[in-house]
């Protein structure tokens, strides 16, 4: 390479050095001798290191090349040519001829072929010039040669993130007054960065925001941006993953080093387990640098000492990474559960500040309706309501010709009309039955639609629940200041028919908490471990919708007694469960009440009955008369219509060992009794009514379901 005089730019002819290094090599190792192209390679590989990545092939032609370029400047002797017969003092050869024509005929042509014609313009050129020095020709070659046309690269544009400001403070989230206290504490460190160096502490560098979907994770991570007023970086988790090997891990570099530069700053990394799962897991070897690139990047911002909060979001925690939730990386985490009745009254309240709303409307009464609703429902409940409220105003038709018609010719409003449009009380109770709690949809637990008004009796037991369950929730102070531990589970036992389920779904209801079902069977698998699993997702599932209770109905079928004749599997089942108890009753399971029903209390587990765990024991027997005429009324409250000659008082007499679902198909059977006469009395001057005597008919069909016998064996 040489600068041209004239003011050209700088051309190449190849690697000049090359030729000064090939002549070198011939001086020294094939001086008087042919020289051979591979080995002079192999010289030049081994002697010069930057050699070593280039290809065999290419390179030994550029090697021929300098060596013939050498030649023609002289710089080297010629190269002596090959002779055909051997030699020897001792010894005459006689010159073999060959008789084959075939043979003799391919040799001519080969010897008369013409000769290669040069590469170039630039070859032929020097193959005319005057000989001179090496240098002096180096030189001039340089100058002379023609510039090629470089061929553009255009490098991939560096992907940057958008850097906002969020507008979402506190005030814009309600019904986490505790949760945004807790995180006020952790987020101190970006306005006065100076306490902890002055402290000698590391500052929290990661907020793990986890909980159902809806519950407003991606909202507390905008409020918090907005709350300290930096700079804001968001990222959905799948922003990251490039088609490129590589590059995926590239731009998560990206990312934290603009998040860096644009110090103190927010970034927020959303649905962060779609990408960051266990490693173990990983179908692709990509997952895992993913993960393994996000570790460094953490770890990097404490050694920088970068005024940086990252904050992460999921709904299943339990999915991540473990080294992602140590200490250093996302090592507080902050769990966003499904709001109770006063937490949705003041998400209702901040939904609705700008909204026209009718003085009938009580927020208090809406809450109430919502059981279940996260706050992402209640923004449906909001919209659908004002969505009503306008299709009221506007008098849409129901039928879709009118619909049509109305919409090509649309009503101009006016002002006092669209004064008069605002949200009534009606508008929202509608609403509430049209959006469907996500929490539903996604397996959550809701609050049973069962009141006390529909169980009829048992009013002895309706009180130890209160005490046990709906007391600890709206008298929370009350059972503090006296310093009462509430229960950790309550065990209904009784004969079957008599209500337990009933009895878990009433009081749920009045407590207004969350219910999950959950029937003993379902949660047995025939796949090791995979029984323990469905246990462990279960309380889990009841920790992110607490306050909530969790009914094991027919828990005998899961907590059998373990011993010789009990299989390795049940045993392991039980021990899940106890486990799993012991953390309701020890405050890792806040908000979480357990309440389990069985008609054979003598087959279960007695490490399942121990303080602690399922200490409360109550009993749910047979009706009695009032009990049974209570329930009676119940079930007849609405339908069938009954006939004057029916006495609810001597039929309940008539009930004895009667338990309540047989009372139900009682009086079902004598309603289809009614239905089969009025068919059969060709049904003209007839009302459905059942009487008297369908009842005393159906009490001839219909028995007792429990013995007496048995009956008796559950008191012993």
């Amino acid at each position: 390479m040489s600068n041209n005089t004239q003011g050209k730019k700088t051309v190449y002819i190849g690697d000049s050095r090359l030729l000064s290094r090939v002549k070198q090599i011939v001086l020294e190792k094939f001086n008087n001798k042919r020289i051979d192209i591979c080995d002079l390679s192999e010289i030049l590989v081994k002697r010069f290191a930057e050699y070593n990545r280039r290809k065999r092939k290419p390179f030994e032609k550029s090697v021929e090349k300098a060596v013939s370029e050498l030649i023609r400047l002289k710089a080297i002797p010629e190269q002596p040519e090959e002779s055909d017969s051997f030699s020897d003092d001792n010894e005459s050869y006689v010159e073999y001829k060959d008789t084959n024509s075939v043979n003799n005929l391919m040799t001519n042509l080969y010897k008369s072929s013409p000769k290669p014609k040069p590469i170039d313009k630039f070859t032929e050129a020097t193959e005319k010039a005057p000989k001179e020095t090496l240098s002096d020709n180096i030189e001039k070659m340089e100058d002379e040669r023609p510039v090629k046309k470089k061929r553009k690269i255009e490098f991939k544009k560096k992907q940057t993130v958008e850097i906002t400001k969020s507008t979402t403070t506190f005030d814009d989230v309600g019904g986490c007054e505790e949760i945004l206290l807790e995180i006020c504490k952790l987020i101190t460190h970006i306005r006065h960065p100076e306490i902890y160096r002055q402290i000698g502490v590391t500052a929290p560098r990661g907020i793990l925001l986890h909980g159902p979907p809806g519950c407003g994770k991606t909202l507390v991570a905008n409020a918090i941006a907005g709350e300290l007023n930096v700079n804001y970086i968001k990222l959905a988790a799948t922003e990251i993953v490039s088609g490129v090997s590589g590059g995926s891990e590239e731009r998560l570099r990206e990312v934290f080093d603009q998040a860096v530069e644009s110090s103190p700053s927010v970034l927020f990394l959303d649905e962060i387990d779609a990408v960051m799962g266990k490693r173990e897991n990983a179908s692709k070897e990509m997952e895992r640098r993913i993960v393994s690139q996000l570790l460094t990047s953490l770890d990097d911002l404490s050694e920088k000492d970068a005024n940086v909060l990252v904050i992460g979001a999921t709904s299943k925690p339990d999915n991540l990474e473990p080294a992602l939730r140590r200490a250093g990386r996302f090592d507080h985490e902050v769990c966003l559960g499904m709001p109770d009745c006063p937490a949705r009254g003041k998400i209702l309240h901040i939904l609705t500040k700008n909204m026209a709303l009718r003085d009938d409307v009580d927020i208090d009464k809406i809450a109430i309706l919502t059981p279940g609703f996260v706050g992402a429902d209640l923004q449906s409940v909001s919209r659908e309501a004002a969505l009503s409220a306008v299709h009221r105003e506007l008098d849409t038709p129901e039928d879709l010709s009118l619909a049509r018609m109305w919409l090509q010719n649309p009503q101009t409003l006016s002002d006092e009309r669209l004064s008069n449009l605002k949200i009534t009380m009606e508008d929202f109770v509608k609403a509430t039955k049209m959006v469907q709690p996500s929490s539903k949809r996604e397996g959550f637990a809701t609050v049973p639609g069962v009141s006390w008004s529909d169980v009829g009796a048992l009013h002895d037991i309706r009180e130890e629940l209160h005490l046990a369950i709906v007391a600890p929730v709206f008298h929370a102070e009350a059972w503090n200041k006296l310093g009462l531990r509430r229960a950790a589970g309550v065990l209904l036992s009784g004969p079957p028919g008599c209500g337990k389920t009933l009895l878990a779904k009433a009081v749920a209801n009045e407590a207004g908490l969350n219910f999950l079902s959950v029937k003993g069977p379902e949660l047995l698998n025939m796949y090791v471990g995979e029984s323990e699993r469905a246990v462990r997702q279960v309380f889990q599932r009841a920790r992110n919708s607490a306050p909530c209770v969790i009914f094991f109905d027919e828990v005998d079928a899961l907590c059998g007694k373990r011993g010789r004749e009990s299989s390795e599997s049940s045993a392991r089942v039980v021990n899940q469960l106890l486990t799993e108890l012991d953390g309701v009753d020890d405050g890792r399971s806040k908000g979480v009440y357990v309440l389990a029903a069985t008609n054979r209390p003598d087959i279960l587990d007695p490490a399942l009955l121990r303080p602690g765990r399922l200490d409360k024991l109550l009993y749910v027997g047979l009706p009695a008369e009032n009990d049974r005429l209570d329930i009676l009324k119940a079930i007849v409250r609405e339908k069938p219509p009954l006939a004057d000659d029916v006495h609810l008082e001597e039929l309940a007499k008539k009930m004895e060992y009667y338990s309540g679902a047989d009372i139900a198909a009682v009086v079902r059977e004598a309603s289809v009794i009614s239905l089969r006469e009025w068919l059969s009395g060709g049904k003209k001057d007839y009302t459905v009514i059942v009487h008297l005597r369908h009842l005393e008919q159906a009490l001839t069909k219909v028995k007792p379901s429990v013995s007496v016998q048995e009956n008796v064996n559950y008191f012993k």
